[in-house]
């Protein structure tokens, strides 16, 4: 099969497209022919080995050689032990903790997939389990936002925010999403009620303030954010340089104990729960992934590259050719 590997920490350029066997499945495992796979901003860390806390599985080299969590696919073979799934199946996951998305075929473990809605293409249901969970997480960090609420999301253009927009615009709160110029109308399309070139305002400074601040692109100071949050409301970040993420952990609990704001960083939880809520939030018509390209697995190299760059407009989808 082909496989988008990589031995050596860096950009774009590291990733090779090589020929390797077929996985075989163990007992509780299925053998899944991948259909679509997303790229998520953990993939462009693990991939370049930064911020430092990406090489948690690996110091100095890679201990995964393919990225890749986000998948659906079709099941192909099983292993003798597995009862929930049958070869033909069509399903989806998030692998995070083991990877192998990009690539022809993958073992997974039953109880790790999910059965993909049959109104959903691949594609769809690829973009939504980690940056759509972690939209979710997200916007539940302070508890529930309710109706009327103002809500801002920093890089909302991209995946998870274009996902936070949504689900924020669904419970009835006022969105402002800010991003690049290149992104405000597609943020105005899904919903944002306000948005801001961050290359030309500093939202920070405009003395207006809200009640949740999603942070995903963790590049300002915490005491920037501290100033515009309500009394009693929260800032929570998703990802950024290990500096903010430093800050962070050492400020975000003193502001919380000795403030009424909420300020800290959000730990990613993995779970069918929420990335089933997602399915009944696009059922609604609440949630659609914004999908901006997708790439065939022989232009993987490209796609990496193209995500580096911070242009995407949602998600990007990688899909094997055969």
């Amino acid at each position: 099969m082909k496989a988008l590997m990589y031995h050596n920490y860096g950009s774009s350029d590291v990733l090779t497209l090589k020929e390797i066997p077929v996985p075989t499945p163990r007992e509780n495992e299925v053998l899944i022919k991948i259909r679509a796979t997303s790229i998520n901003s953990s993939d462009w860390e693990l991939l370049r080995g930064k911020p430092l806390f990406a090489r948690i599985w690996g110091l100095l080299k890679p201990k995964y050689h393919i990225l890749g969590s986000d998948i659906a696919g079709q099941v192909v073979s099983i292993g003798k032990d597995v009862s929930k799934f049958r070869p033909g199946d069509a399903v989806f996951a998030d692998i995070f903790d083991q990877w192998g998305g990009f690539a022809e075929y993958v073992c997974v473990h039953e109880d790790q997939l999910l059965p993909k809605p049959e109104h959903m293409t691949f594609e769809e249901v690829s973009a939504i389990p980690q940056a759509g969970v972690v939209a979710l997480q997200a916007l539940r960090y302070n508890g529930e936002i309710t109706p009327g609420q103002q809500v801002l999301i920093n890089g909302a253009g991209g995946g998870a925010g274009t996902f936070a927009i949504q689900i924020a615009k669904s419970l009835g709160t006022e969105v402002t999403g800010v991003d690049s110029a290149r992104k405000l109308d597609l943020m105005k399309s899904i919903g944002a009620d306000h948005v801001i070139d961050y290359a030309k305002e500093d939202f920070t400074k405009n003395k207006q303030q809200y009640d949740l601040i999603f942070d995903v692109v963790g590049r300002r100071s915490i005491f920037d954010f501290k100033r515009i949050v309500k009394p009693k409301g929260a800032y929570v970040m998703a990802g950024g340089s290990m500096r903010r993420l430093l800050q962070i952990l050492f400020y975000g609990p003193l502001i919380s104990k000795t403030t009424s704001k909420k300020m800290g960083l959000l730990m990613h939880k993995q779970n069918k729960e929420d990335i089933n809520h997602m399915l009944s939030l696009y059922d609604a018509r609440k949630v659609v992934p914004v999908i901006d390209r997708s790439y065939p697995l022989s232009q993987g190299i490209t796609a990496f590259q193209y995500f580096g760059e911070g242009l995407v407009l949602g998600k990007i989808i990688i899909t094997p050719e055969s």
